[in-house]
């Protein structure tokens, strides 16, 4: 059967909670299912397709969620154009055991608590195929999508009921099982029809709000396998937490691997002592590896020396019953963090997650002195949708930390290229574009930058505008590649910097806007009373070249990383202030997130969407560059009013309209009130004149 005509055959999904009772014809369905491919080659359960799917079937948790080995029914590989896709084929025999989806019609394969449903990837076909594609995008380097589908059998009547489903996953769709179609039959395999299957596979993208999803499901995983691996290093290998950044930073780039440079095998560390002691080993991989990727010599000596320290100068590498803690470290990191780390989520700020849960251990004596804490996604991302980030945007951060507001950045660029680029290879060129040379960030701190160096390696780009130094001394050129020496030509500005420096982080805000050449907007996440005159003289000096268009108070987004207030200052860069201009003052304290800050729990847990958080930080983002149409959650929030030149007036407080006229609202509220007051008293008088 054609395949378009086999994707339009729809089969009964499993009802909820349906007891299967019938007596299971698996063997029946299996033996149907082989027949389907004639003379074309597929694998049986005990048949190995390669040695690396094998790998990865063993390594991979079993589909009953135990330590033993995964065997799909059936397996073969697609072929074509140079692209192979694995294809995991799993059989069931009994009616309503095809499928388990949960309410949004996603393949259930998780529960609730985001933890794998053992119970439905063993019982249903769909659920059992898709585990094993997963196991094979985890533990598979060579491979970035697999087809995985689902057999199933039953007898009604005299007749046998057959049905199948074919579901895609990949890493580009992050991990998302995509419906490819309910099928009479596999013959959608078979050569002939291959070209078509492909053809329809190329059209299973994720929308916007799946990507989203995704995005928050993968950063709770990551999350937790940080926060167990944390717990661990604290309990068990008692490794310092000054360490421990540098520790995982490093792992992670002696197991990623590169074009020439094989990853790091678990069994090379041995445990030796001497020369060949698994810390050398490690560092001799790590710088393997940056050679590899193409960074800077000056880069790789900076990155080298700052992790000298935790890998050759402390007793890690030392071995006990023949085992380093290097080594039993490093197994952890492989197996349980090493698989949400692939070019396709470059669009998380990774190691900013990394840096946040192992430095959840630092006691922060005082919150407001606390000058390295890392921005939320969702406030990067927002910050960058302030400044009108689009394909041709040139982005750059004074105080870069681990990139997150340039991975929001390019995330945007990206997205708008391809919206707007038909041409496939001149949207290649254009991504590669936005990665080398739309990109520049600046850090200070040694082991911040090697955190920032390795989201651009995770992201693709070679780190290749991440520059170590002081941000105040930077000449605004580029550093390295075609363009070294030559002015980057910024035109969005994304900054949270550190409080404590002079105008409480403005110094550095004055610096960058005063080499932007070409306009564009800027966006500041700083403490709001910068704003009200401890900014000073930075603050008016910047309003003599730039535009304030926007204040946004903010409310407790770092929660329990630095107890400050902080605000987001959104300026048009280039075009001096005019007291004439309206500027936009909302106060976005509530916005729609509960927050907590429980050390063992995910983003689950400590950042839940309570309150159409999306839809409120869609609405800012709306109101300022579009206006105050947009209006919603934030009516009696939002002001517009003039400033003065003088830099001290930028607070929402300041500019707040407080009506003394009293509504029908008000003067109702005070006669309730008068009301239950008199009706109370009255019954204590009752009650004092039965008592006498």
């Amino acid at each position: 059967m054609e395949l378009q005509q086999t994707l339009e055959i729809q089969f009964e999904e499993p009802k909820e909670n349906r007891e299967i009772m019938a007596k299971s014809i698996e063997e029946k369905v299996e033996d149907w299912a082989k027949k389907q491919f004639g003379s074309q080659k597929y694998y049986t359960k005990t048949e190995s397709i390669n040695s690396e799917i094998d790998d990865a079937l063993h390594k991979a948790p079993s589909k009953s969620g135990g330590s033993g080995s995964n065997f799909p029914d059936i397996k073969c590989m697609i072929d074509v154009d140079a692209r192979r896709i694995p294809v995991m084929i799993e059989v069931k025999g009994t009616q309503g055991a095809l499928i388990k989806l949960d309410a949004t019609g996603a393949v259930e394969n998780t529960t609730k608590k985001g933890e794998p449903n053992y119970s439905n990837i063993a019982k249903y076909a769909v659920n059992g195929a898709v585990h094993y594609a997963r196991a094979i995008l985890d533990f598979a380097p060579s491979y970035k999508e697999v087809l995985a589908i689902g057999v199933n059998g039953y007898e009604q009547g005299s007749e046998t009921k057959y049905e199948v489903s074919a579901w895609y996953v990949s890493k580009e769709n992050l991990y998302l099982p995509k419906k490819v179609g309910d099928c009479e039959d596999l013959s959608f395999l078979l050569k002939k029809n291959i070209s078509q299957l492909v053809a329809k596979i190329d059209t299973l993208g994720l929308t916007e709000a799946e990507i989203e999803a995704q995005k928050r499901e993968l950063e709770n995983k990551i999350d937790l396998a940080l926060k167990d691996l944390n717990q661990k290093l604290e309990d068990e290998l008692h490794i310092l937490v000054a360490n421990r950044v540098q520790l995982v930073a490093g792992m992670i780039m002696a197991g990623l691997g590169s074009n020439n440079v094989l990853p790091l095998k678990i069994e090379e560390l041995q445990g030796q002592i001497g020369q060949e002691n698994d810390g050398q080993i490690i560092m001799t991989k790590i710088k393997m590896f940056l050679e590899d990727k193409g960074i800077p010599k000056e880069k790789r000596e900076l990155i080298y020396n700052a992790l000298q320290t935790p890998f050759l100068q402390s007793d890690l590498q030392t071995p006990t019953n023949g085992e380093s803690k290097l080594h039993t470290m490093y197994k952890d990191v492989k197996e349980k963090v090493m698989p949400y780390l692939n070019g396709e989520l470059h669009n998380l700020d990774f190691t900013g997650r990394l840096f946040n849960v192992m430095n959840d251990w630092v006691a922060v004596p005082d919150g407001g002195k606390n000058d390295v804490v890392l921005t939320p996604r969702y406030v990067t991302d927002l910050m960058a949708k302030l400044c009108n980030v689009n394909k041709d945007s040139y982005a750059w951060d004074f105080t870069a930390g681990s990139a997150g507001f340039l991975i929001s950045a390019m995330n945007i660029m990206i997205a708008d290229a391809k919206q707007t680029i038909q041409s496939p290879s001149l949207l290649e060129q254009k991504i590669r574009d936005i990665k080398l040379k739309q990109l520049l960030g600046i850090e200070v701190l040694p082991d911040v930058y090697i955190l920032a160096v390795l989201n651009m390696i995770l992201m693709q780009d070679g780190s290749t505008n991440i520059i170590q130094g002081d941000s105040l001394q930077y000449d605004g050129n580029y550093q390295q590649g075609e363009e070294k020496g030559q002015p980057f030509p910024a035109n969005v500005f994304l900054l949270n910097p550190p409080y404590s420096a002079p105008g409480k982080g403005f110094v550095f805000v004055e610096k960058a806007l005063s080499k932007m050449n070409h306009g564009g907007y800027a966006a500041v996440l700083i403490q709001e009373n910068a704003g009200s005159g401890n900014g000073l003289p930075y603050t008016k000096h910047i309003l003599k070249h730039n535009t304030l268009l926007a204040s946004i108070k903010m409310g407790d987004i770092f929660c329990g990383k630095a107890s400050v207030q902080p605000a987001i200052y959104v300026f048009a860069v280039g075009r001096p202030h005019n007291v004439l201009d309206k500027v936009k003052f909302i106060d976005f304290s509530e916005d729609g997130y509960t927050r907590m800050n429980r050390r063992h729990s995910g983003q689950d847990v400590n950042l839940r969407d309570t309150d159409h958080a999306k839809e409120r930080y869609e609405e800012i983002a709306n109101v300022v560059c579009h206006g105050s149409d947009y209006l919603h959650y934030y009516k009696d929030c939002y002001v517009e009013d003039t400033i003065s030149l003088n830099g001290n007036d930028w607070t929402y407080s300041q500019h707040r309209k407080i009506s003394t006229i009293p509504t029908h609202e008000d003067f109702a509220k005070v006669v309730k009130d008068y009301l239950a007051w008199r009706v109370g008293e009255v019954i204590k008088q009752e009650n004092s004149l039965g008592k006498m």
